[in-house]
């Protein structure tokens, strides 16, 4: 089974923490949806015969897209594609975008479930980022949801941002819980350049939490999440048992993915391939790029994507996927953190408990294969 991601890149602003890749304005979003669908029989190959299984509609703000062009994407992936098995329809959206009439025409054409990009429901905290919503407008669009009869939805917050822990925090979550979604994906803020944070960070007028700040939030959020009864199941992302992002699951299991539109990642099981991160040379049929990975290469993302989650590694999966050898020296090397209790190890299975999973990214390139 198989991903399929289709990428809009379109924002009416900007946020200020955001470097994923986006175009402010509307204007090319029909010459984008033609490109779209030119990819998408060039790419029909791509996937050989394995079915889809998840599809998901990320940016940028999918939710500026009208319903139709939206729908025409994935009937005609439905036409190339084996889509009988699908089990997921994603659509990341903006809450001032969930109006009732726009949600039931998202529910006609075959989305299931609605990712929320709310990040706080402190309205300063939402003024800092430039959010384009306020925490009334986002309560409403989940409650509009519900109404429309999505009964998937999940929530995207941030912490991690200079003034608004403790207090602040708090009530974002106490008000997420209060809605009573399926799925809360709580992202630490991370300062990238290029970003409005990331520049006012070169002048020196914005700084990241301290270490101390970022686990104490860290252990906020975990605990707060789980005992309201979500699994903490990767880094980022806590579940109602049942569900679990099953899309994100395929990057972190190593499945195959089609990624549509311009800066898309697909991968095929041994290469990497994404395109054009510019509206304009995507339009053009800028051709993408591709790199095929090494052995090493794919150990060292299978240990990447495995340890961000609650299972971590099967260490009889990977030594039949890589051999005894990388296998002995992947326990040889994950000994110190094992002594420390940063990495747990129980019935051939190597993890990183919950609450230590903020030290994720240390431990990961400690034990990648050089």
């Amino acid at each position: 089974m198989a991903g399929l991601y289709l990428h809009i890149p379109f924002c009416k602003r900007i946020c200020a923490y955001c470097d994923f890749f986006k175009e402010v304005g509307t204007a090319r979003m029909p010459a984008l949806a033609d490109a779209m669908h030119r990819e998408l029989e060039h790419r029909r190959e791509y996937l050989g015969q394995e079915p889809i299984r998840t599809r998901y509609f990320g940016g940028g703000t999918p939710s500026l897209c009208p319903p139709k062009l939206l729908g025409g994407l994935l009937e005609h992936a439905a036409r190339i594609f084996d889509c009988s098995h699908v089990v997921e329809t994603t659509l990341e959206a903006n809450p001032d975008d969930l109006t009732p009439p726009y949600l039931d025409a998202l529910r006609r054409i075959g989305i299931d479930r609605l990712s929320i990009g709310i990040q706080s429901f402190d309205d300063d905290c939402l003024r800092l980022m430039n959010r384009r919503h306020n925490a009334a407008q986002a309560l409403q669009a989940v409650r509009d949801a519900r109404n429309a009869g999505f009964e998937n939805i999940t929530v995207d917050l941030i912490f991690g941002i200079p003034g608004f822990g403790g207090d602040s925090l708090r009530r974002t979550l106490d008000r997420t819980l209060e809605l009573g979604v399926e799925h809360i994906s709580a992202y630490h803020l991370t300062i990238e350049p290029g970003t409005a944070f990331g520049r006012r960070a070169e002048r020196g007028t914005f700084a990241p939490v301290d270490e101390e700040v970022s686990e104490a939030e860290f252990a906020l959020v975990h605990e707060t999440l789980t005992r309201a009864g979500f699994e903490h199941y990767e880094v980022s992302n806590f579940a109602r048992p049942g569900c679990r992002a099953r899309h994100n699951a395929a990057y972190w299991n190593g499945s195959k993915y089609l990624g549509i539109g311009p800066a898309a990642h697909s991968f095929d099981g041994r290469e990497r391939h994404w395109n054009a991160a510019s509206v304009e040379r995507y339009i053009n049929g800028e051709a993408p790029e591709t790199e095929t990975l090494s052995d090493r290469d794919r150990f060292n993302e299978y240990v990447m994507t495995r340890l961000r989650t609650a299972e971590g590694i099967d260490l009889h999966d990977a030594e039949a996927r890589f051999g005894s050898e990388r296998t002995i020296r992947l326990k040889k090397l994950a000994s110190a953190w094992l002594q420390s209790g940063t990495v747990a190890f129980s019935d051939r299975r190597l993890n990183i408990p919950a609450p230590k999973m903020l030290l994720s990214d240390a431990v990961i390139e400690a034990l990648f294969e050089t």
